[in-house]
C-alpha cells in the first residue's frame, strides 16, 4: 500500500470516520513527497484500454468519466508522469475545464477479469495536440479516424492498489472469443464428422 496515497487520503474527517466505526484511526507518518510507479504498476497501465477520470469543477462539484482507446493509450512516459490523447467527444468538455480551474485528478484503472484496480492521484496538464505535431504516433501509433485535440499530462503524486473483493469479474469480447475460439473449432469439428456419417 503507498504511504502518500493514504497521507493524501487520511483527512482528519476521514479519521474520525474510522475511530468512529472501527475504534481507532489510522496515521501516516513519513510518507514521500510522491509515489514513484514501478514495474508492476507501468505493465497494469498499459494492458487497459480504458479508465475512468476524476476531477473537480470551481464550484466543489466531482465529475467522472469514462476515457477508452486502444490498449496502452494510456502512456507510463517515466516514473512520475503518464499521459494519453483525447479526442472529441461529446463537447462539453467537462473534464477539461476542471483540469483547467483546478489540475487534481484521480484515475481509476480496472481489470475487471483479473479483479485488479489501480488508483492514481496526479495533477493533470492540458496540452493542445496541434503544438505537439506526432504526438498521436508517439503515444498510441495515430490508429484513429478522428484527430487528437489534447494531450493530458499527469504528473503522478500518489497511487495505490485497491482489494479485489468487490469486483465483478467482466470479459471483454476478445477475452470471451479467446476462451470459446476452442470450443467453437470442436463443435466444427464434430460437425464436419456428422456430415460424412
Amino acid at each position: 500500500m503507498s504511504r502518500k496515497y493514504l497521507e493524501i487520503a487520511m483527512t482528519e474527517s476521514v479519521c474520525r470516520a474510522q475511530a468512529n466505526y472501527y475504534g481507532r484511526s489510522v496515521t501516516i507518518e513519513g510518507a514521500p513527497d510522491r509515489d514513484r510507479l514501478g514495474e508492476a504498476e507501468a505493465a497494469f497501465i498499459a494492458e487497459r484500454d480504458s479508465f475512468y477520470l476524476g476531477s473537480v469543477s470551481e464550484s466543489g462539484w466531482p465529475y467522472v468519466q469514462h476515457r477508452g482507446g486502444p490498449r496502452g493509450f494510456l502512456r507510463v512516459l517515466d516514473p512520475s508522469t503518464l499521459a494519453f490523447v483525447d479526442y472529441r467527444g461529446n463537447r462539453q468538455l467537462i473534464s477539461t475545464g476542471n483540469m483547467l480551474v483546478n489540475n487534481r485528478v484521480a484515475l481509476f484503472l480496472i481489470d475487471y477479469k483479473n479483479r485488479e484496480r489501480l488508483k492514481i492521484l496526479g495533477r493533470a496538464r492540458i496540452e493542445e495536440a496541434r503544438d505537439h505535431p506526432g504526438i498521436e504516433l508517439q503515444l498510441i501509433g495515430g490508429d484513429r479516424r478522428t484527430a487528437a485535440e489534447r494531450v493530458v499530462i499527469v504528473d503522478v503524486v500518489a497511487f495505490d492498489w485497491n482489494c479485489p473483493t468487490h469486483i465483478t469479474p467482466r470479459y471483454s469480447i476478445e477475452d470471451v472469443e479467446e476462451l470459446v475460439g476452442p470450443l467453437k473449432a470442436r463443435v466444427a469439428e464434430l460437425e464436419a464428422q456428422l456430415r460424412t456419417v
